[in-house]
């Protein structure tokens, strides 16, 4: 089973994301509300998948999946992004991020990434 950190401000995102996620089987070890949160919780979890908003408070998602790199080269990075923010997109798998969600999304649209990112 794998395990998915997820990093979002909205709470609402977590939960819908969280149980789209565990609905598949996957396990949710940790959740996020800002970039900073995100470094710490991914420390104490390891995760396998981390889904990683771009826009929040604090570290945004850019700049936290910079740093996340920095810690393990091979993290898996999925970024959830609103519509039209593509050249952020760009920037952020340059930084590494495997993939990307656009929001709105549909359920089936996040397992699919989520489980080729897990394969």
């Amino acid at each position: 089973m794998k395990k998915i950190l997820i990093v979002d401000d909205a709470a609402f995102m977590r939960v819908v994301l969280k149980n789209i996620l565990v609905k598949e089987g996957f396990e949710v070890v940790g959740e996020a509300s800002n970039g900073i949160e995100a470094l710490e919780q991914y420390d104490l979890h390891k995760p396998d998948i981390v889904t990683m908003d771009i826009t929040m408070p604090e570290m945004d998602g850019i700049v936290a999946t910079k740093e996340l790199m920095k810690k393990n080269k091979n993290a898996k990075v999925c970024m959830v992004s609103a519509m039209g923010q593509e050249k952020i997109i760009i920037e952020a798998i340059k930084n590494g991020a495997k993939d990307f969600i656009v929001k709105p999304f549909k359920p089936e649209e996040v397992l699919e990434k989520i489980k080729k990112l897990s394969a």
